[in-house]
């Protein structure tokens, strides 16, 4: 049976810095809160440390340093939204993105996500820029942030 083209797509809206992201639903694998972050050694600004999470050590992603927004710190009141990675690597399965507040489920009509062009270049670790009806988000490209992550964690 084919989907008809008015199908809605489930989305999560985060929070992060002055930006909203909008992942799918199904990359999300729970949201934290009150969670002790590890630093890690060496790590560049974006990677301010990781969470144990069901007996895995997750990277933790500031999305805003990430991608050159301005900054964002691990504060007692932070959110933890942990994502399934899409690169299939046993060794990162999870990562893990900081936000100040709670993440907002929304569902998008397949036709209701329009790509706001207005920029010439995006910033990294952002693959578009939408609009949802009269609020604007990005869309993270999630892939480049795991080779990111793998890169600077020495993944292999």
């Amino acid at each position: 049976m084919m989907a008809s083209s008015n199908d809605e797509i489930r989305g999560v809206l985060v929070q992060a810095g002055e930006e909203r992201l909008l992942l799918p639903n199904a990359t999300v694998a729970e949201v934290l809160a009150r969670v002790p972050v590890e630093s890690i050694a060496d790590a560049p600004a974006w990677l301010p440390g990781q969470i144990r999470w069901h007996g895995w050590q997750v990277p933790l992603v500031s999305f805003p340093q990430l991608s050159g927004q301005g900054s964002e710190s691990v504060v007692a009141s932070s959110k933890i939204v942990v994502l399934k990675a899409l690169g299939g690597s046993d060794a990162m399965p999870y990562f893990a993105l900081l936000t100040q507040s709670f993440p907002r489920l929304i569902s998008v009509p397949r036709d209701g996500l329009l790509a706001d062009a207005t920029e010439e270049e995006l910033p990294p670790g952002v693959q578009m820029r939408v609009l949802l009806g009269d609020e604007a988000a990005l869309l993270p490209d999630l892939e480049t942030i795991e080779i990111m992550l793998a890169d600077a964690l020495a993944v292999v």
